[in-house]
C-alpha cells in the first residue's frame, strides 16, 4: 500500500482512522517542504536579529507573554515550555489515540504556518511508521490554548536537551512494552530533536488530542448508526411489528434525509418478511414507530460532526501563525485557532445524538424482555423462566449504560474556567467533550450488542412458537441473524452473558452484520 502523504490540506478522517488503527504508513508530501522551509527561515532570521518581538519566539507564554527572552535562550525556552507543561494526569490514552494525535499534528505543521523545520514533521512521521507511541495522560486539557498538557507529553518523547536525561524523556509504548521515551526512540532508531525557537510551542498549541478523539468517535458513531438499523429491523421481526412507519411516503412527507435513510435501510432488511405485519396491530410503540426519526436525527448530527472534524484536522491551529507572502514582508499574526470551541460543540452534539440511539434501543430491549409487551414472547426471552433468568440482567446492564450516558451527555462546551492568571479567560473544554462522546459511543455499542442478542433470541423463540424457520425473516434480517448465530448460540439455559455481548461488539466492529 502506498503511504498517505501529508500536505496540511487533504488529510481525511478515514485516513486518520487507517493510520490510527490499521498502521497505514505516512510520508511528508514534497509540496509541503518549501512552505516549511520559508516559514522556518523567517523564524531563524528573527532570532538572529532579535526583532521584532513575536509571542512565543522571543517572549514567555500565557501570562508571561510580555516578558522578553534573549535570542541565546530560545532553545532553553522551548525545552522549559515542554517540561513545565507536562502536567497531565489520569490513565494514558490507548495507542490509537496517540497515533491519531501524531498524524493530525504532523499534518497541521505541514501547512507551513508554524515556523518549524521539516525535521519536526519527519520525526513525528517516523514515530508513526516505526511504532513509537507516546503515553499521553487522558486528563489535563481545557481545550485552549489547545491541548497543551497532553501534547507536551507527546513532545517530551520526541525532543531532548543536551543533558538528555532518561527521566525527562516521557514514556512510550514500543512493540507492546512500556518504557522511557528515550529508550523507545533509541530502539526504533529515531534521533530525538533539540527543539529550536518556536518549535516547542508549535508542537503543543492546538486542540489536536481533542481532534484525534473526535475523529475516532465520529467513525465509531457512524458504524454504530448503521448497526442500529440492523438491530431495529431484527427487533421489529421478533415483535411482529408494523412496516407502515417505515414507508417511504411517510418520510418524504417529513423531508429529513437522516430518517429517510434509516427507514430505507429497515425496508431493505425486512423485505420479504412474513413476521412483520403478521399481527392485527395498527401501530407500534414509539421505540419502533419513531426509531427512524431518532436514529435519523442522530445521523444528521454525525454528519455535522464529521464536517467539523474534517476541517479541524487540516487546520493551522497554533499561535502565532507565520505568513510568508510572495510580495511583502513576512508576518507573525497572533490569533486563536487553538481554541477548540468548534470541536467541543460538535462532540457535545455527537454525544447527545449517540446517547439517544442507546436510549431508544434500550426501550426495545425492555419490550422484548417483558412478556406483557412482547406479543407472546416468554418473559426475559427464556423458555423456562423461574429456573432460568434469561436476559434479565442484560437488560439491566443496558439500562445502567443508558443512565450513565445521560450524565456523560451533559454539554462540556457550556463550561469555562479562566486559566493563566485570566489571560486565557474563556476555554472550550473540547477534550472533555471528545472524551465523553467517545465514552458514550462505547456504552451505546454495548447497548446495541444487547439489543442484537435480544432480537435474535426473540426471533428464534417466535419462529419456534410458529413452527417455522428462518425463511420467514426478511432477506436482510435473515442474513444478519445467521451471522449472529454463528458467533452467539441461542440461549437455551442461563450462562454468563458478558462474553456474548463482547462477541456482538466484535461483529459490529468488523461490519459483518451489515447486509449490502
Amino acid at each position: 500500500m502506498p503511504p498517505i502523504f501529508l500536505d496540511g490540506e487533504r488529510l481525511t478522517l478515514d485516513e486518520v482512522v487507517a493510520i490510527a488503527r490499521r498502521g497505514a504508513r505516512v510520508a511528508l508530501a514534497d509540496e509541503a517542504r518549501p512552505r516549511l522551509a520559508a516559514s522556518r527561515a523567517w523564524v531563524d532570521e528573527l532570532i538572529a536579529r532579535g526583532t521584532p518581538t513575536v509571542y512565543g519566539v522571543n517572549t514567555g507564554f500565557g501570562v508571561f507573554a510580555n516578558v522578553s527572552v534573549p535570542p541565546d535562550a530560545a532553545a532553553r525556552l522551548m525545552r522549559n515550555l515542554i517540561l513545565s507543561h507536562c502536567a497531565g494526569v489520569g490513565e494514558p490514552f490507548p495507542e490509537e489515540v496517540a497515533r491519531a494525535t501524531m498524524v493530525i499534528r504532523a499534518n497541521t505543521l505541514a501547512k507551513g504556518f508554524s515556523g518549524v523545520r521539516p525535521l519536526i514533521v519527519e520525526t513525528l512521521i517516523e514515530m508513526l511508521n516505526r511504532g513509537v507511541h507516546p503515553l499521553i495522560p487522558s486528563k489535563g486539557s481545557v481545550g485552549a490554548s489547545g491541548d497543551l498538557a497532553p501534547l507536551a507529553h507527546l513532545a517530551l518523547v520526541l525532543s531532548r536537551n543536551a543533558a538528555d536525561r532518561d527521566e525527562e524523556s516521557g514514556e512510550a509504548i514500543f512493540r507492546g512494552e512500556r518504557m522511557s521515551g528515550k529508550r523507545a526512540m533509541q530502539l526504533a532508531g529515531i534521533p530525538r530533536v533539540e527543539l529550536q525557537a518556536k518549535e516547542g510551542l508549535a508542537l503543543i498549541n492546538g486542540a489536536t488530542v481533542s481532534a484525534a478523539l473526535a475523529a475516532l468517535a465520529v467513525a465509531d458513531a457512524e458504524n454504530l448508526a448503521r448497526h442500529a438499523d440492523v438491530a431495529l429491523a431484527l427487533s421489529l421481526e421478533a415483535l411482529c411489528g408494523c412496516s407502515a412507519a417505515f414507508d417511504a411516503r411517510v418520510h418524504r412527507a417529513a423531508g429529513h434525509r437522516g430518517q429517510s435513510e434509516t427507514a430505507q435501510n429497515v425496508r431493505r432488511l425486512i423485505e420479504g418478511s412474513r413476521l412483520v405485519d403478521s399481527r392485527a396491530r395498527v401501530q407500534d410503540a414509539y421505540a419502533f414507530r419513531c426509531a427512524p426519526q431518532v436514529i435519523g436525527a442522530a445521523r444528521e448530527a454525525m454528519a455535522y460532526a464529521r464536517r467539523v472534524v474534517a476541517e479541524e484536522i487540516n487546520a493551522a491551529t497554533d499561535n502565532p501563525l507565520i505568513f510568508v507572502e510572495p510580495a511583502g514582508e513576512p508576518q507573525a499574526l497572533a490569533g486563536g485557532n487553538f481554541h477548540g470551541e468548534g470541536l467541543a460543540l460538535a462532540m457535545d452534539l455527537l454525544g447527545m445524538a449517540v446517547a439517544e440511539i442507546g436510549s431508544i434501543a434500550e426501550r426495545r430491549i425492555f419490550r422484548l424482555c417483558n412478556a406483557h409487551l412482547s406479543d407472546g414472547l416468554p418473559m426475559m426471552l427464556i423458555a423456562e423462566g423461574g429456573a432460568h433468568s434469561g436476559l434479565m440482567m442484560a437488560q439491566v446492564t443496558a439500562a445502567a449504560l443508558v443512565s450513565e450516558n445521560k450524565t456523560l451527555a451533559h454539554p462540556d462546551s457550556v463550561d469555562s474556567i479562566p486559566t493563566s492568571a485570566d489571560q486565557e479567560d474563556h476555554v472550550s473544554m473540547a477534550m472533555n467533550a471528545a472524551r465523553h462522546a467517545r465514552e458514550i459511543v462505547w456504552n451505546t455499542t454495548r447497548i446495541l450488542a444487547i439489543e442484537l442478542m435480544a432480537a435474535a433470541q426473540g426471533v428464534d423463540l417466535r419462529l419456534r412458537a410458529l413452527g417455522g424457520g428462518v425463511e420467514r425473516l426478511g432477506r436482510g434480517t435473515r442474513v444478519a441473524h445467521a451471522r449472529l448465530r454463528r458467533a452467539i448460540p441461542f440461549l437455551e439455559r442461563d450462562r454468563a452473558l458478558t462474553p456474548a455481548i463482547e462477541r456482538a461488539v466484535e461483529l459490529m466492529a468488523s461490519g459483518e452484520l451489515l447486509v449490502e
